[in-house]
């Protein structure tokens, strides 16, 4: 009897250990990245690691905080990961203690201003904002001043950062450079650019024809352009802004080894070939640029501080829509 009783002990608690097992071994990361995107993400963590079953939750970015912000404030969130498009949410997580540090050990592979100090949160990619243009547009414009010129006046479009979280970055880095400033966002004003909607809206009208010069995110009008569309990326004299898409740990995170894994996985020269072959450039210095690329060090990218334009976010979008005209 008294064996039978040890049996059926060591049977339940080997039941119990292995359901603690699974239960280390799942996470649930939310993410904004396209839902294709995300499962070749998911798809790859899960081959190199079978072990560590994950669950994602994808939406675009500002529903997919609204969310989270919801959840947090009701103390039900489920959330091990965040893979988001930029880094002013995360500084936003960060400030009011949702995130957790870490400092893994791929940082070595990333220039420092693609990372928060701390391993709050790293860059996965980069995003480069620069200029399109229609392939029969009759100018060539190679830097940001050249859009405010008289010739491409009513001539360009752009996304809106009151729409547009990239848009909204690219705002608070030209507005921080010295040789450009609100100064630059007047003149585009005066020059009659059209500023509305988000990044696939400037693609639309520069491919079609309606406007030979727009403001875009890379990838968009690189990947179009190898489709047979009509358009040019351009990657401007004074450099580009960037959105870097990173990954965080939420600071209530269940599975704290396993979301140590999975960052480390994404930031691992696997992982960024991974963004390479979505068509994006890797932020790691170990992955080549993808095709329509030029070469990582012709690349010029603009200094960006996520807590100053954090801070200055509301403020830039008032003066945004003033400068415009609402």
């Amino acid at each position: 009897m008294f064996k039978k009783t040890l049996m059926t002990l060591a049977v339940i608690a080997g039941g119990t250990l292995s359901m603690m097992a699974q239960a280390d071994s799942r996470l649930v990361l939310y993410t904004s990245q396209p839902n294709a995107d995300a499962q070749a993400t998911v798809d790859a963590f899960t081959q190199a690691h079978p072990d560590i079953e994950v669950e994602w939750v994808r939406d675009g970015t500002t529903k997919l905080m609204t969310r989270l912000r919801a959840e947090l404030q009701s103390g039900s969130s489920r959330a091990d990961l965040l893979l988001i498009a930029d880094s002013v949410n995360m500084e936003s997580l960060k400030e009011g203690g949702h995130l957790q540090p870490y400092l893994s050990p791929e940082r070595k592979h990333f220039d420092s201003a693609l990372y928060q100090p701390q391993g709050y949160y790293y860059g996965t990619k980069l995003i480069t904002t620069g200029i399109v243009r229609h392939t029969r547009a009759s100018e060539s414009p190679a830097s940001w001043a050249d859009l405010a010129h008289e010739r491409c006046k009513g001539q360009v479009a752009m996304p809106s950062p009151l729409y547009s979280g990239a848009a909204l970055i690219h705002l608070a880095t030209l507005t921080s450079n010295p040789d450009l400033g609100w100064d630059y966002y007047r003149s585009l004003a005066d020059n009659k650019t059209q500023a509305q909607g988000g990044n696939g809206g400037v693609l639309k009208a520069v491919a079609s024809g309606n406007k030979p010069y727009g403001v875009i995110v890379d990838f968009l009008a690189i990947r179009e352009a190898r489709k047979g569309s009509p358009i040019e990326f351009v990657f401007p004299e004074e450099g580009g802004s960037m959105v870097t898409e990173p990954v965080a740990i939420m600071q209530g995170a269940e599975n704290v080894d396993a979301a140590r894994t999975f960052v480390d996985f994404v930031l691992s020269a696997k992982g960024q070939e991974l963004v390479r072959e979505q068509g994006y450039l890797p932020a790691s210095n170990q992955v080549a640029v993808p095709e329509g690329f030029p070469a990582r060090d012709k690349i010029k990218l603009m200094p960006f501080d996520a807590a100053d334009a954090l801070r200055n976010a509301d403020a830039n979008k008032a003066r945004f829509n003033d400068v415009f005209g609402g």
